[in-house]
């Protein structure tokens, strides 16, 4: 664009009324489904193959009370000690289970519905360094930087719900640090809220953590604003028997459960993708019915988050297109059976913020929600295959995901839109161009996505603009919100009565209180 031409463009964008939050071009929970990459046909032989591996293969490993809660809603356990499903069995599942969830956020703003092919993102993940690119180094993970990654996720439009992107290595007990992961994501983000737990008492522990937060245990079961990302299968289909556990404190305990399963193609599923995709919801069908015999109709999400192996290393590679295509049709298969659903996507292989990070984020991250699903968790800020979490690629990704957003929201198409008096206008009344139109300037910025740190500019303006480079705007950026932003929406009395009870490593100054 030309100097003049982009001087008219800002004159036109300083004559704008600030846009009401109903004006913006994208919303949380805009709707998917275009990209198809499995036919009907297909997506019919992946579930009749899921039904066989539940009733022909089943599970190893079972707990007493997965046993004994599933043979009572009608699974067999075999004499060779696997438990398997029958499809009868599943369809009933399928029949009482929660299909449309809210996921509520820690403020009511910020609930996101999943139904359909509603689409949202989250971060996620269990690094265990933290990517710092100022410093060209990765370094363990702390506690304070999760609650960093909290509190800068909390002011990302796109980013739209918080589950826990570290793991916090300065924290050797594991009930402790479970605790206060759950805190610091919480303290620092007014979203909806991911977390984790090893072992069932630690659930029991981080439930009454949660009565604090909410104020009560009613109103923790009113309005759950937290998740639990659950590994109740190691792959393949093998229970995880602490993790089947904490589902079952978790689902007494009225927390929306995220079924979580995560084969790797090649090594823990199928190297052909459709039998990865089929694995993969045996497995998460197979835990709905477990949580549905727990409690009919308790909240789940299906998280079918199958990886991707490097085969010529074996190494995951969360990068690979390979990883946004079958998620997408994981997402998909989520659509054919009108479940609410999350998959994995975002992650890169890179270690640093560069051209390969953003390139294999977009595209993986793309495919999923415009597959219709309906969290497309990992979504931003992590690296290395998983291994690294990088607090200043959140302010980047935040601008990816809002592109990938509008390319999933799609063009409307009406008479209006079609546009035929405003193009009758310019050819025949002589303009010759659109860009002073009442069209133009009514829409620029409600059928339009703009970046927040993303360049836009001529060479020439950025060169006179002292040739800024996007990393080192994010830096600077995360530096300012860091030392400025502390979230307020937990009360001080909630906050000194967890406290009270709940060996929190970080200080009341650390959270500007």
């Amino acid at each position: 664009m030309s100097r003049r031409s982009g001087g008219r463009q800002a004159r036109l964008a300083v004559r704008l009324a600030p846009l009401t939050e109903e004006a913006k071009p994208v919303h949380p929970g805009e709707t998917g489904g275009t990209f198809m990459p499995l036919s009907e046909s297909a997506m019919s032989a992946v579930a009749d193959n899921a039904y066989r591996i539940l009733s022909e293969i089943g599970f190893s490993r079972s707990t007493p009370h997965c046993t004994e809660t599933m043979v009572s809603a009608g699974a067999i356990m075999g004499d060779d000690g696997r438990l398997r499903i029958s499809r009868s069995l599943v369809d009933h599942t399928l029949s009482i289970c929660q299909r449309n969830l809210t996921l509520h956020g820690v403020e009511p703003k910020h609930d996101l519905e999943l139904s359909g092919q509603r689409v949202h993102f989250s971060t996620a993940g269990a690094a265990v360094h933290v990517s710092d690119p100022e410093n060209n180094t990765y370094r363990n993970s702390a506690t304070e930087d999760l609650y960093d990654m909290a509190r800068i996720a909390d002011t990302c439009e796109h980013i739209h719900m918080f589950q826990r992107m570290c793991v916090l290595r300065d924290i050797d007990d594991p009930k402790t640090m479970d605790l206060n992961t759950l805190y610091c994501s919480i303290i620092g983000n007014s979203k909806h809220i991911g977390t984790s737990f090893t072992e069932a008492d630690h659930v029991t522990a981080g439930l009454k953590m949660l009565h604090h937060f909410a104020g009560s245990e009613e109103a923790w079961r009113a309005r759950p604003f937290v998740s639990m990302s659950n590994c109740f299968v190691v792959p393949p289909m093998t229970f995880a028997e602490e993790s089947l556990e904490c589902l079952r404190v978790g689902v007494e305990g009225g927390m929306p459960i995220l079924l979580l399963s995560a084969g790797q193609a090649g090594a823990t599923s199928p190297a052909l993708l459709a039998g990865a995709v089929s694995q993969a919801w045996a497995e998460c069908l197979g835990g709905l019915v477990y949580v549905n015999a727990i409690k009919p109709g308790a909240p789940a999400i299906i998280g079918t988050w199958p990886f991707v192996s490097d085969l010529r290393t074996g190494a995951m590679s969360g990068g690979s297109p390979e990883q946004g295509i079958l998620s997408a049709a994981c997402a998909q298969m989520g659509n054919y059976f009108d479940l609410p659903t999350g998959t994995a996507c975002g992650m890169t292989d890179a270690k640093f913020p560069d051209f390969q990070a953003g390139a294999e984020r977009a595209y993986t991250a793309v495919a999923a929600a415009m597959a219709g699903a309906n969290v497309v968790y990992e979504s931003a800020g992590m690296y290395g295959s998983l291994m690294g979490a990088c607090p200043e690629s959140l302010l980047m990704d935040n601008d990816v995901l809002g592109a990938c957003m509008r390319m999933t929201k799609g063009i409307k198409v009406d008479e209006d839109s079609l546009s035929f008096d405003v193009i009758n206008e310019v050819c025949m009344g002589g303009k010759g161009h659109y860009l002073g139109s009442d069209q133009t300037l009514s829409v620029m910025q409600s059928e339009y996505i703009y970046p927040n740190l993303g360049d836009r500019s001529s060479p020439n303006v950025w060169a006179e603009q002292g040739k800024p480079v996007l990393l080192e705007k994010a830096i600077a950026k995360k530096k300012e919100l860091l030392a400025n932003y502390f979230p307020t929406h937990i009360s001080d009395e909630a906050d000194l009565a967890i406290r009270a009870e709940f060996d929190i490593r970080l200080t009341r100054e650390q959270i500007g209180r």
